[in-house]
């Protein structure tokens, strides 16, 4: 029992020994199909797309995929935002017998480049955008990419015409040349959907999706995901939000902001959101006001975030006059949620803000948090089927123990199979006992809940000391004029290196300066975790999911370090 001690704190109702199935990860779909076919699955801008309508549009995307090539071994890459064409193409590649590989439209274009080579990307599905065709269409004349899909953007909306030309009205759309190199998304979908079914080889072994890892230094790498490792995170999901009656199948509303090509998305939102039956309220891009209207007027119940999402929504100045009383389940996931903002949230949604923890390798998931067993601070308990423990930061082979900080490892049918193509980088962050090694830093308590700390490659040591920037990041939230903050090490001559923070601050808050951040944290952090430089900006670095990034912060920090030695 000492080695499972979430055991004991997990919820009557919920098992974490339950039976994990693995399964093609397109039977998610399959089955709400089956069961639910005249429910709403799709909303787009108001336009409906039920779970028949769906499961038809994907059998006739699949042969026409089929029809151009894609088969086992052929890779498909989607470089789409959240409309129904990712849904459908993302299903179908599966049902094609191919692998999808997700790109996202914020990648620099060495970055796309670099992804196409090392995925062996041969076919890409994207849509008629200025800010998505372009960078593809480049892109095919100068690697292997040897066709494209082009979908049109305002092809599923309620009036395709008038959208159509308010995108050309705006300059949105971008000119697609008619080539033997190039086919249309209507031109995909058009044909009988008699599609010859392609099963997976082996659930554990076929790779459904090849997803890129973001990474902090150099080029991203390629994390193996099979369809055993997708059925199975959307069935640790599944199992204890049912157990607990969090969800009722067939009868949920999603809405589904995150970009669709992120992990957290592809698991929360499409997986799990299909095989649950729910309706998935889709945004192309995360807006505030427009978030708050679809959860006030269409009753969205279920709603997954990332921290800063949170807090665009509790500082949007017209916040009080929506109505957020339908969520029933709000999740938050992608970077540790600070506790201030959590709190203010439950305090204006009436709903509780669960934290769970994943990442790309382990098909984003890991942890989950109970109905009503929340413990400020904590992630949650690990997901059903899921091992979890706190490696010696200088010898993995040795678990720490309770409430002793040291790097996350998990095992479970959630772990991806690998990098692609980097056996080397996969061995190297794999336990002598087979766990994944995730980079994050944290600590287990004698009951099993999870907390983390930081990131490994993220911790300060400040004259000998580890300091860890979220803890610094904690407490400058409570400043009451602190939107959102991101806290590094930069170099210090004396200490070694010494935190500094970038701070962005809420609307008409006054800023304020260094002497006064430092008075305000002097009875809330240590004199080694005290910070020591401070920059407010208009706009703090995100990921493409909206995570606060601090990459382009330390590469700001170097430079500015390195002119600072030539000049001097």
């Amino acid at each position: 029992m000492s080695d499972f001690p979430w055991i004991k704190s997990y919820p009557q109702a919920v098992r974490w020994d339950t039976p994990l199935t693995a399964r093609p990860a397109y039977d998610l779909l399959d089955a709400s199909v089956a069961q639910w076919p005249d429910n709403a699955a799709l909303d787009f801008l108001g336009a409906k797309i039920r779970y028949r309508e769906l499961g038809q549009l994907v059998a006739r995307a699949a042969k026409g995929l089929q029809l151009l090539g894609v088969r086992p071994g052929v890779h498909v890459g989607l470089y789409l935002p959240n409309t129904p064409h990712y849904v459908i193409a993302f299903m179908a590649v599966l049902k094609a017998g191919g692998t999808v590989v997700n790109y996202s439209p914020l990648d620099a274009e060495r970055v796309l480049e670099h992804k196409v080579e090392d995925s062996e990307t041969d076919l890409m599905i994207t849509l008629d955008l200025q800010t998505l065709y372009p960078q593809m269409a480049r892109l095919l004349g100068r690697s292997r990419l040897r066709a494209l899909v082009v979908g049109d953007m305002a092809e599923f909306a309620p009036d395709p015409a008038a959208m159509r030309a308010q995108l050309r009205q705006s300059g949105q759309l971008a000119t697609v040349m008619d080539d033997d190199r190039h086919r249309t998304f209507a031109q995909l979908l058009d044909n009988d959907g008699a599609y010859e079914p392609v099963a997976p080889a082996d659930l554990y072994d076929t790779v459904a999706v090849l997803q890129y890892t973001g990474g902090t230094t150099g080029l991203p790498k390629g994390a193996m995901l099979t369809h055993a490792n997708l059925s199975t995170a959307c069935q640790q999901i599944w199992e204890p939000l049912v157990a607990e009656n969090r969800v009722t199948p067939g009868g949920e509303r999603v809405l589904a902001v995150l970009p669709p090509f992120h992990i957290y998305s592809i698991t929360v939102n499409l997986l799990f959101g299909l095989r649950a039956g729910a309706e998935l309220y889709l945004h192309p891009r995360f807006e505030p006001e427009a978030a708050l209207r679809t959860i006030s007027s269409a009753r969205i119940t279920l709603f997954p975030g990332v921290p800063t999402m949170y807090t665009a929504l509790l500082n949007h100045p017209g916040r009080d006059g929506y109505d957020l009383s339908s969520l029933r389940f709000c999740n938050s996931g992608g970077a540790p949620m600070p506790l201030e903002v959590n709190q203010q949230f439950e305090a204006l949604a009436g709903c509780s803000l669960n934290e769970g923890w994943g990442m790309t390798e382990t098909t984003a998931t890991g942890t989950i948090t109970p109905a009503g067993k929340r413990r400020d601070g904590s992630c949650g308990l690990p997901v059903i089927g899921t091992r979890i423990r706190v490696a010696d930061l200088d010898d993995p082979a040795r678990s720490v123990a309770p409430g002793e900080r040291g790097e996350i490892c998990i095992s479970g049918p959630n772990v991806m199979k690998g990098y692609w193509k980097k056996p080397q980088a996969t061995a190297q962050a794999t336990t002598p006992d087979g766990f994944f090694r995730t980079g994050d830093v944290g600590y287990m308590d004698e009951d099993g809940y999870v907390y983390i700390v930081d990131r490994t490659k993220d911790m300060i040591l400040c004259s000998g000391f580890n300091v860890y920037p979220r803890v610094i990041e904690e407490a400058i939230y409570e400043h009451p004029a602190v939107s959102e903050v991101s806290v590094i090490g930069v170099a210090d001559d004396y200490r070694g290196q010494s935190p500094k923070a970038f701070v962005k601050l809420k609307d008409g808050a006054q800023p304020f300066s260094l002497e006064q951040l430092q008075d305000f944290l002097k009875d809330k952090l240590g004199k080694h975790e005290m910070v020591r430089a401070l920059e407010i900006r208009d706009s703090l670095p995100k990921t493409p999911v909206g995570k606060l990034s601090k990459k382009e912060l330390y590469e700001e920090e170097a430079q500015r370090r390195a002119q600072a030695q030539t000049a001097g």
